[in-house]
């Protein structure tokens, strides 16, 4: 990671300015950093840095004085370190935007969860091929935007290859309220991240079918189970899948209607969820990611029935009534 330029306060570029962009540039500029929020909309940059709000994306917050906001990438990249905050269908795009304007060395920390479709690519892979002067490391963990942006407290796991620069990411964005572990192991944080918003959808169509709290606990269970197996078959450490960017994130995710993948789940579960499939509400990654994590468990003979069902009700291939019937009716198998 590269030393941080001036009197000692750190640079922090944020890529995207959705919720959860906005307010991980809140908690950096908490965290003592000068901030640079990047969006392609010219009229939230001015409101951003006019206003000091982004009414739109995240109701309510008031932007730390510490985050200017801009269009210009080149201005958002000559940071310490740069949060890449779209999501993980445009991360190529963006990576390959920045890659001629980034400082040689300068960490690219994913905040996506997901699987490139198309490719099969883990997020760290594509941030290798699109920008191969950026350090990628990952940022993942149970948080919704609304939470961290009131400072309420939240925990979250970030991840490189180098552990000196997983710790000096730690330490550049934490705060009272905004806590962080850090790790090695990349390819076991960017899993659980994009495979427990697939099983959150699960979660949410049980909730929506009102099929009672035995049930939603059962998925959960047996949703982390298939998460374990998908992330020891690619070399995930265990104690990563039990901690914060696993286990935590998918109890988070599968408990909420303010995850977008359980949403998506409820309202399916409920007979609607149209709005959402179609792009019309907010994004929910799991929708997108849920076919190619299928294709990689066949490819991989990992067993991931839960995951399947997900996909092939999402693919119209089967309603939720049927699917849950499936469920139910797999052999009886010890746990």
């Amino acid at each position: 990671m590269r030393r941080m330029a001036g009197a000692g306060v750190a640079k922090v570029g944020v890529l995207g300015a959705g919720a959860f962009g906005t307010a991980l540039a809140n908690v950096a500029a908490r965290a003592g950093a000068a901030v640079t929020l990047w969006a392609r909309d010219a009229t939230l940059v001015a409101e951003v840095n006019e206003r000091r709000s982004n009414a739109k994306r995240l109701p309510g917050a008031v932007i730390h004085e510490r985050v200017a906001a801009t269009t210009d990438l080149a201005a958002a990249v000559a940071a310490d370190l740069v949060l890449v905050v779209v999501p993980a269908q445009a991360l190529r795009a963006v990576a390959q935007a920045a890659a001629p304007l980034l400082p040689a060395g300068t960490p690219f920390v994913i905040c996506a969860k997901g699987i490139e479709r198309g490719t099969g690519r883990f997020l760290s892979d594509v941030v290798v091929e699109a920008a191969p002067n950026a350090v990628p490391a990952v940022l993942s963990g149970p948080s919704f935007a609304a939470d961290i942006d009131k400072a309420l407290p939240t925990a979250v796991t970030v991840a490189a290859g180098d552990e000196e620069v997983a710790q000096r990411i730690a330490q550049t964005l934490a705060s009272s309220t905004f806590r962080l572990y850090h790790t090695t192991d990349v390819r076991g944080v960017e899993i659980g991240g994009a495979t427990k918003n697939v099983l959150a959808i699960a979660a949410g169509i049980v909730a929506g079918r009102k099929l009672g709290a035995s049930a939603t606990a059962a998925i959960t269970a047996r949703g982390f189970a298939e998460l374990s197996r998908f992330g020891a078959h690619f070399g995930a450490k265990p104690q990563t899948l039990m901690g914060l960017s696993g286990l935590g994130d998918l109890i988070l995710s599968c408990s909420s209607l303010q995850s977008r993948n359980f949403a998506l789940g409820h309202a399916l579960g409920e007979g609607k969820g149209l709005d959402l499939l179609s792009g019309k509400g907010a994004l929910a990654e799991g929708a997108l990611t849920a076919e190619i994590l299928v294709e990689k468990a066949k490819a991989a003979g990992v067993d991931m029935p839960i995951a399947e069902a997900v996909d092939a009700v999402l693919g119209g291939m089967i309603d939720v009534d049927q699917a849950i019937v499936q469920l139910m009716a797999r052999p009886q198998k010890a746990e």
